[in-house]
């Protein structure tokens, strides 16, 4: 798995989720039940994890969808 993007923002989250569902991109979100630990306030981020042989394809869908800018950086 490889990490697609991070965001503290549930909506965008969940829009980028509902993305790969519909582009049918094996993924899943990280860390979206740590709220329990950081108190419900969203400081810490959720990250979306992708298959790594699909993770071009992830990318091409968010840059394809104006949200290229929320990439995390490719290594």
């Amino acid at each position: 798995m490889m990490e697609l993007m991070r965001s503290n923002d549930a909506v965008l989250i969940s829009f980028v989720d509902a993305l790969l569902n519909d582009a049918k991109i094996g993924h899943f979100v990280a860390d979206q039940h740590m709220s329990i630990m950081d108190g419900s306030i969203g400081a810490l981020p959720r990250r979306i994890m992708v298959e790594a042989d699909e993770i071009e394809k992830a990318r091409r869908l968010m840059r394809d969808s104006e949200l290229g800018h929320e990439l995390t950086t490719a290594s």
